[in-house]
């Protein structure tokens, strides 16, 4: 369920080619769980209806069957208000978490999906204290929080978005990290959606369209009738459009008072976590400010979302008034407004790298002393291979750390610069030489993104250096098994320490973390493919490999189950 609406294309998620879950009606969800009417099936009433359409008989006997579904079609009409928090109506635990996966596992496969370890490892960092308060809160049960995947993904989109998925899953575009002027404002956006989840809105939103299908069938049948009786079919189509017209109107009505809802408990959950619930209202303003050129805030009874002045005042309504004062409240704030500055920037050079965009930030970034600015410049200088332009701006991103976060923030921009540039003749030597040391001081660093960028640079060093950062990646990867990245990262070590039937069940694994059982099958075969041409007589790693290519196997019947039901 999306909240925060694209700019320039309200109400629709663009870049990831996933259907709207907050329209009337959704096929990927609808589909696979096969939600029926209450009280009858769909396509049933559908054939009733062709059949007595032109016969006095046939609609005699259709007259009992819209008596007993009258009182349904008046309870759906009349049901406009919220059931009570976290109630998921007629979907369970499991079959929200089947869905989010089948909608995620089309994600990963999407070109638009970006595994970046250092704005996912920011993401965490704003994450991680909301999920904590939620739970702290009581918002969030533990039942909910052992069940969902509890998953941040992140899209190459320029636009302005953020979105919640059945099961725990929240997707980030690009574009809305890099637009936010603090951590508090996108820590704003993840509150919302994380009590989108919290109060299982989808679950409530899919149960709601089964209580108003009875509406519109009844509709159906009494236009149907009406056209059988008077020969008239103006009476029917109007009788028909009428009851579509009454359930979707009771839709977004619906939608609206879910988003009021997110609202205002994302805000309890957003100070709760220790930021600055006016980060709620800095973002609405944003969104406002971007969208008043397409928007011009007619037809309200419309929407699937209240607007945003009216989400504005009510913040500003809740919230105590204090005295204006940003550098405070970033200080105070779980993360400090250097760093927040530099993520911001990554977003915008990473959702728009063509050369002329970096030459752009290039160019913005020369001689400021502003750290987005910088950053943003040296991370273009490195796309574009330019060694001077990144090494000024990565000098001043060095110079302007003010917080411990803030120069390991600049420490991963050096590693990745002498990373991506250490074949560049350009290159001061004496760069060039330093980084085997930026890879060990990465890798000890003790976070997620350190150790991956360490790995990822580490393929360029001889084995000396490259051993240390393999065991911290193994040892990673047993504690946190769904790390797809990490994973990933640990293959490319052993290709490169060459070791081909490790790297190719690391592979596997990457895949079963990214929900690909038929990519994880392919993968642990040809790592026991692998181990038959070379003869491997490691007992326990053919035993591994033998348990997950089972286990993948089992993965993959248990998926074209699902498909084959949801036809």
């Amino acid at each position: 369920m999306s909240s925060w609406e694209s700019v320039g294309t309200k109400r629709h998620h663009t870049g990831m080619r996933l259907p709207p879950l907050d329209a009337p009606a959704t096929a990927a969800a609808d589909r696979p769980l096969r939600l029926a009417p209450i009280g009858c099936q769909r396509r049933d009433w559908l054939a009733t209806v062709l059949r007595g359409a032109f016969g006095a008989a046939t609609a005699r006997a259709l007259w009992p069957m819209c008596a007993a579904l009258a009182p349904a079609a008046r309870t759906a009409h009349a049901a406009t208000d919220l059931p009570a928090l976290g109630d998921g109506g007629d979907l369970t635990l499991a079959e929200e978490r089947r869905l989010g996966d089948q909608i995620a596992r089309a994600i990963y496969r999407d070109p638009a999906y970006l595994d970046d370890p250092v704005l996912d490892g920011y993401l965490e960092a704003v994450w991680m204290p909301l999920f904590a308060a939620a739970r702290q809160r009581g918002e969030l049960p533990d039942t909910l929080a052992e069940r969902f995947a509890w998953r941040l993904l992140l899209a190459r989109d320029r636009t302005v978005n953020a979105f919640a998925l059945p099961g725990g899953y929240l997707g980030v575009h690009l574009g809305l990290i890099g637009v936010t002027g603090s951590a508090d404002e996108l820590a704003s956006v993840l509150a919302h959606e994380l009590s989108h989840v919290t109060q299982r809105h989808i679950a409530r939103l899919l149960s709601r369209q089964s209580q108003q299908a009875p509406l519109v069938l009844a509709a159906m049948v009494l236009g149907a009738l009406a056209a059988s009786a008077a020969r008239n079919a103006d009476i029917a189509s109007a009788a028909i459009a009428g009851g579509q017209a009454v359930a979707l109107q009771s839709q977004l009505n619906f939608s609206r008072d879910m988003e009021r809802e997110a609202d205002r408990i994302g805000l309890s959950v957003l100070t709760a976590a220790g930021f600055d619930g006016q980060g709620f209202v800095g973002m609405f303003e944003r969104l406002q400010q971007a969208a008043r050129l397409n928007d011009d805030g007619g037809y309200p009874y419309l929407r699937s979302h209240p607007l945003d002045t009216e989400r504005i005042a009510d913040m500003r309504a809740r919230l105590p008034w204090t005295a204006p004062d940003a550098a405070a409240r970033a200080a105070a704030g779980p993360v400090a407004a250097t760093v927040h500055a530099c993520m911001a920037a990554r977003a915008r050079v990473l959702a728009d790298p063509a050369p002329d965009r970096l030459q752009a930030h290039v160019r913005s970034g020369r001689d400021s002393r502003e750290p987005g600015r910088a950053y943003a410049a040296a991370l273009a200088g490195i796309g574009l291979r330019d060694p001077a332009s990144a090494l000024q701006g990565l000098a001043t991103v060095e110079a302007v750390a003010d917080t411990a976060a803030a120069q390991r923030v600049a420490a991963w921009l050096r590693l990745e610069l002498l990373h991506q540039l250490a074949d560049d003749p350009r290159l001061p030597a004496a760069e060039a030489r330093a980084l085997p040391d930026a890879v060990q001081r990465a890798a000890a660093d003790g976070s997620r993104t350190g150790l991956l960028l360490a790995a990822r640079a580490a393929v360029r060093l001889s084995a000396p250096h490259v051993q240390p950062v393999w065991q911290r990646v193994q040892a990673w990867c047993a504690q946190h098994p769904d790390d797809a990245g990490a994973w990933s990262a640990l293959a490319q070590l052993q290709h490169a320490g060459g070791q081909p039937v490790r790297a190719a069940r690391s592979e596997g694994e990457a895949r079963l973390a990214l929900l690909d059982a038929a990519g994880a099958l392919d993968r642990f075969r040809a790592a026991q493919r692998l181990a038959r041409e070379q003869g491997l007589q490691d007992l326990v790693e053919l035993s591994v490999l033998d348990a997950r290519a089972r286990h993948a196997e089992r993965l993959l019947r248990e998926q074209q189950a699902e498909h084959a039901a949801g036809r």
